[in-house]
């Protein structure tokens, strides 16, 4: 079973995407930029499904998500404890990708007792400093510049694929699907907006971060997959090396020939890997009540 809804967290309706009928839950949270549950985990949703109850979230202005928030990693662990108060689960399994690594990272640490795995791929939230923060802070402070550019990276798939080679390990050898969601996330009015935001308040002109979460890594107490593409222009394969050091219960798995976004670039590997670091699919839980009665949840289609 396959479907969507909306789940009413705060001033915000978060839209989720939802597969699957029995197993563990697992949620997963999409990165920054051009993202969505679909443009990051199209095919995870696929391959999760047949074990696992699956639940995509997108972050407010992100997808058919809304909400009036400020776009920060603060933020969004609140809205994901929010999410997960409409599930009927005391537990469940976590995986990020990027910004959405940092989130649902920020949400383990506070609340390990409602986290049973956790995956963070190619994720913010690891070190002090991106290399690449300063470009996009320029470019965030010239008027029009993003969404003008956004538009005109739209224009033909090649130039979309010009845009993905900034992110990824070879943009010609990506699917045509991924192209064809990322053009999409390029053409929608506002689609960037929210990523504007989060830079301006989470990026600053030296490259230094807003959130960084090293020093609190000795203390997870959650069992961590750390899956990082080994040619990630964007964030230093060395962060999850180094958390991977730091957690007491980690593993890493490093993805040849692929940069930013395992997920797309590797599925068939990202989902492999994924799949045999989750919970045992027998040892589901239990829901406290059926999913029809859950608090805040609207179910849009099937």
């Amino acid at each position: 079973m396959t479907g969507t809804g909306v789940a009413t967290v705060g001033d915000c309706r978060i839209a989720y995407r939802r597969a699957g009928t029995s197993g563990p839950p697992v949620v997963l949270c999409h990165g920054a930029g051009i993202d969505d549950t679909t443009v990051s985990w199209r095919h995870a949703v696929d391959a999760l499904a047949e074990d696992y109850r699956v639940y995509g979230i997108d972050w407010p202005e992100y997808g058919n998500s809304t909400g009036d928030v400020t776009h920060t990693i603060e933020t969004y662990v609140d809205v994901l404890g929010g999410f997960l108060e409409t599930l009927p689960y005391e537990r469940v399994s976590l995986a990020g990708i990027s910004m959405g690594g940092g989130a649902v990272l920020g949400y383990a640490l506070e609340h390990p007792e409602r986290v049973d795995r956790l995956a963070l791929v190619d994720s913010y939230g690891l070190g002090g400093r991106l290399p690449s923060a300063l470009s996009w802070k320029l470019l965030s402070q010239i008027p029009g510049m993003t969404e003008f550019g956004k538009i005109a990276a739209s224009v033909t798939t090649d130039s979309v694929r010009m845009v993905l080679d900034s992110l990824v390990a070879d943009a010609d050898d990506l699917s045509d699907a991924f192209v064809a969601d990322a053009r999409e996330k390029l053409m929608e009015p506002g689609s960037i907006q929210a990523f504007k935001e989060f830079q301006n308040n989470e990026l600053s002109f030296n490259g230094r971060v807003a959130t960084n979460f090293v020093d609190d890594l000795e203390s997870l107490s959650v069992p961590t997959l750390l899956i990082h593409g080994e040619d990630d222009p964007l964030v230093p394969l060395e962060w999850s090396v180094r958390a991977a050091d730091l957690i007491p219960e980690a593993e890493l798995d490093v993805v040849e020939n692929c940069g930013h976004w395992a997920p797309r670039e590797r599925p068939e590997r990202f989902n492999e890997s994924l799949l045999n670091w989750l919970p045992d699919p027998r040892c589901a839980p239990t829901p406290h009540y059926p999913t029809a009665e859950m608090p805040g949840i609207t179910r849009v289609g099937d």
